[in-house]
């Protein structure tokens, strides 16, 4: 497959997808936004947070994805507004969320593009979340978290990588 951004093909070092499972490296630069129909579940402890099957995936080289779910879906008296924001090249301004559930809060567990440049409209109020702050699963598979501590990527049997925010990926 090509190395979408760059016209090339896949980088020696990624690992050769197998039957159902995607490279990260076959995902492109600037990245794509990709319906999902799959259920999708997002938990703080027992209480359950957000439920979909409506989700779009942001899917950018390097990288697993993220899943956005509309507002709708979220239960959003379980979040309260963060301080602080981030700026994405693509999407433009992030704004973030803590969870709190009866027994916790979890400082920025997901975040919003509210007014996303052009190309992302698509998820203008769509929240995603960091899978390693809350328990989140796609088709009852649990989400591991994108290594790094920026990165919100959702890794899931599926995705092959290696990907950014691995150990020695400092120069992608």
């Amino acid at each position: 497959m090509p190395w979408a951004h760059r016209g090339q093909r896949r980088p020696a070092f990624a690992i050769d997808p197998g039957p159902g499972q995607e490279s990260v490296w076959d995902y492109p630069r600037p990245p794509r936004l990709v319906a999902d129909p799959r259920r999708v579940e997002v938990r703080i402890g027992e209480a359950l947070l957000a439920r979909s099957s409506h989700a779009i995936r942001v899917l950018e080289t390097a990288s697993p994805p993220t899943f956005y779910l509309p507002r709708a879906d979220v239960r959003m008296e379980l979040l309260r507004r963060a301080t602080g924001h981030s700026y994405c090249e693509w999407k433009g301004q992030a704004i973030y969320f803590d969870a709190i559930d009866d027994r916790r809060v979890i400082e920025r567990a997901a975040w919003s593009y509210e007014n996303p440049t052009a190309p992302f409209s698509a998820i203008a109020g769509y929240l995603s979340f960091y899978p390693g702050r809350v328990t989140c699963t796609v088709d009852g598979e649990r989400v591991r978290p994108q290594p790094g501590a920026f990165y919100g990527g959702w890794v899931t049997d599926e995705i092959v990588g290696p990907y950014k925010g691995e150990a020695g990926t400092g120069g992608w």
